[in-house]
Formats: C-alpha cells, structure tokens, sequence
C-alpha cells in the first residue's frame, strides 16, 4: 500500500532547507501541513505560523527539525498531548522502503571531517560505477534525495548529532564514527548526551567504521557487538585499515586476513595532512562494504579534493601561507589544523558553543606564533593563550562590518608573518556571531588577503 498521510495535519518544526523539503514530501502525500517558525518572517510555500502562536491540538503529528531542542516548549507540549514525532531522515527512509527498497545507506558521523568524508565516500562509489549521492547534513537533504523517480544505488548520509539525536528507524549497511570531541554542549547539555547521540549510529548498523586514535569512541563502542573495523595511521592489524610506511592498506577487506592489500599511496592523498588521511581510510573503509575495489577507490584517491573554506590556501607569497579553515568550527577541528603548520599566525574566535578552549591551546601552544582574535568568545580563547603561552603576542580586533573586520585582520596578521609561517584562519568557534556562514567567513577572509596582501 502506498505511503499516505491523507488528511493528516502535520506541523512541520522549522521553516529551513529541511523543513521545506519535508513539507513537499508531505503534501504531494496527501497531508495537511503548516510550519512553525521562531521567525515569523520565514519564506516557505506553505502556511508559517509564528512559534508562539501554535495551538498544538490542531494537529496530528509534528515533524521536529535538526537544532530543535527536546526541550522546546512545542516539542513538550507535542509530547505532553501525545502527538507522534517524526524527523527527516526517518520520513526518507520509510519512503526509500516503499519506492526503492533495494538502495543501500551508509551514514557516518563525528565531530569534524563528516562532509569530506561522506563526499569522497560518494566519489569512490561513482568511481566503482554505482549511482551514489552524499546527502544530509551536506547537499540536498535525505528526503529530497530519495523522493525521485530515478532512485540511487547508494546513499551516504553525513549525521549530524541533531539528526541522530532524533531519528530512531533508519538502517544503515554500514556506518562510520570519525572522532568525538566537545561541540555542540550548549545544545546537548553535556558531553556525554553529545557523545550518547552520536553513538545511537550504532544501533542502526551491522558493520561499523570507527577511528582506534580516538579513545571516546574506542571506550564508548566496547559494549556494541556488530563488527568493528578500526582504521588509524597506524600498522594496522588483521581486519583492520592504516598505513605501512608510505602506502595506505587494507586488511579488513581481503580474503585472507594475514594478508594486505595497498589501495592508495600517501602522496595521492591531497592535502597530505594527518587529519585528512585519516578521513581517507575511512572512506576507503565504508567504500569496501559495499564493494567498490581497491583500483576505484584509489582513483577517486587521486582525483579528489576537499571543499572550499578546508584547509584551502588562498594566497602565497614571500615563503607565507594565508590557508582558510573556516570549517574549523570547534576547538579539535582547530587543533588538527594547527597541527598541520608549523608557524602560525592564528586567526580564532567567534561562537564557543558551549566549548572549552584550553585542551586546544595548551596542545598548539609551540605552533602558536602570534594571536588575532575576534568575535563573541574571544575571551575563552585569550584566557587559555595566557594560561599556556604568555608571550605570544594577541591583538582583539573588532570592526564595524564583517569586510571591515576581516580586512583588519589581515593587516594585523601580515604584521607578524614571515617567510616560513602560516596565517591561518582556524576559528574554532561558530561564525553567526559576525558573519553569515562559515563560509561567509572564510570568503570575506579570502577578499580581504586579496585586497591587502596582494595588491
């Protein structure tokens, strides 16, 4: 029988991307749909109703977006009259089980490296010739995605902890867990309910990708029985993916687990950086469960780079790197990117959500040249650089637009760079705070290195 909601009236909370995208799932299936939103002047093609005026009774179910919280006086009040919760990624899969009951899902989660991950998962599929997409927290949403006549053979699903903080059905052929690390704290509560989300992955899935360097997720997947195939830069053991001198190789996926097979060489890895790699192997591992071979996926190897606003260099000139990471959204992304250089001049600073900044500093402190900081939570930032690396020198920039801002920036930063150094934009925190996005950021840092450095 066809998946109907015919004369359903759903409430739909969020007027977002995914919001909007469940909605027309919705009411091509016969349902009765409005949107709630915290902002009354949100866009949608249906009916949005200011949050705070929602008479929940009117309604027979609500679909909770990603960010909205437990706590939410609508999801209490949904809970409390005894309203059926529904989330994205569950209404996709109950759809996918009716149009395309043969598509396979992968999902992978983690504090950081999710969309490359998931992206270059999804470029060793199309290079084994399957019809693959990279979808959910990154792309289109799951729903979209599924909701199309001409199904994929595959999908990777990036998961955030929102997501699998809500989604409870959908079944995964294999899942990946990259890091845990603190994010997300002012929404979860604590680092154990963040870390609880994130492992719930596991309960969807029968085979499991998970990073043996991270020991909250060694110590967290101990009591789950499914198979674990450990991946690290590591020799790696039988069953398991790593490195052996210069090669990347595979011992979970072969017919004999004594032996190895070589799928990719760590040159062809771009860029060739701890953190990077690692993202590698595990899509190299989460590629093999479905069967793409050792030559596809070190084509795809080859061939593939990160996304804009990831450790990409915008300019150099005189012996100076100027790298955006504006992806670099919490303290352990920040780190693996300090990490990566030798001589910094760190830009930081902006939304801490919740996190703590001196494990990351005292960490970095020897990579630290100089400091500029900004932003609404600088301050948690400057506490740790005088905690743990007192003569650095720190310059707090404010500015009265967001060009502005980052032109200053610029400037202060091409104060302290020389030949040999790193200036990198590594903020550590959220970016809402000044600019637009993430990636609002990382371009106007781009602009500005263009108009001041390079003119």
């Amino acid at each position: 029988m066809p998946l109907s909601f015919d004369g359903q009236r759903i409430l739909i909370l969020g007027a977002g991307v995914t919001g909007n995208a469940v909605a027309r799932s919705l009411v091509k299936r016969g349902a009765a749909v409005s949107i709630a939103d915290e902002n009354p002047a949100a866009k949608s093609e249906h009916t949005v109703i200011d949050a705070k005026n929602v008479v929940i009774k009117d309604f027979d179910s609500v679909v909770v977006s990603p960010g909205w919280r437990q706590d939410h006086p609508l999801v209490v009040a949904a809970m409390a009259a005894g309203l059926t919760l529904l989330n994205e990624v569950d209404l996709a899969w109950q759809i996918k089980s009716e149009i395309a009951p043969g598509q396979k899902w992968l999902a992978l989660t983690g504090t950081n490296g999710k969309t490359t991950t998931v992206e270059m998962v999804a470029a060793m599929l199309k290079s084994g010739g399957l019809k693959a997409s990279a979808c959910g927290n990154v792309g289109e949403t799951v729903i979209e995605v599924v909701d199309r006549s001409d199904a994929f053979d595959v999908l990777v699903l990036e998961l955030s902890s929102f997501q699998l903080h809500w989604s409870k059905q959908a079944q995964f052929v294999a899942c990946a867990i990259l890091n845990i690390a603190d994010d997300h704290i002012d929404w979860h509560g604590s680092f154990d309910a963040y870390s609880k989300a994130k492992l719930t992955i596991l309960d969807r899935a029968t085979t499991a990708v998970l990073n043996a360097s991270d020991g909250e997720i060694v110590k967290r997947s101990s009591h789950w029985q499914g198979r674990k195939v450990f991946y690290s830069l590591e020799t790696p053991a039988p069953g398991e993916i790593g490195l052996v001198e210069e090669l990347l190789v595979d011992r979970a996926f072969v017919q004999d687990p004594q032996e190895a097979s070589m799928f990719a060489e760590l040159a062809e890895v771009k860029p060739t950086i701890p953190h990077n790699v690692s993202n590698t192997l595990a899509a190299a591992a989460l590629a093999r469960t479905v069967g793409v071979s050792h030559e596809d996926i070190r084509s795809a190897i080859k061939a593939f780079r990160p996304g804009r606003h990831r450790i990409e260099t915008v300019h150099t000139a005189d012996a100076i790197n100027w790298v955006d990471d504006s992806k670099a959204t919490n303290p352990h992304a920040a780190t693996a990117s300090l990490l990566s250089h030798e001589s910094v001049i760190w830009i930081a600073g902006g939304l801490a959500k919740g996190a703590a900044m001196e494990e990351l500093v005292e960490r970095t402190a020897k990579r630290i040249k100089a400091a500029i900081l900004i932003g609404t939570d600088r301050g948690l930032i400057e506490a740790a650089l005088i905690k743990f690396c007192p003569d650095v020198p720190r310059v707090l920039i404010d500015g009265n637009s967001s060009q502005e801002l980052m032109e200053k920036v610029v400037s202060a930063a091409q104060g302290f760079a020389q030949s040999g150094d790193t200036v990198l934009l590594a903020p550590a925190c959220a970016s809402m705070d000044q600019f637009v996005s993430y990636a609002d950021r990382g371009d106007r840092f781009a602009a500005a290195v263009k108009k001041v450095v390079s003119k």
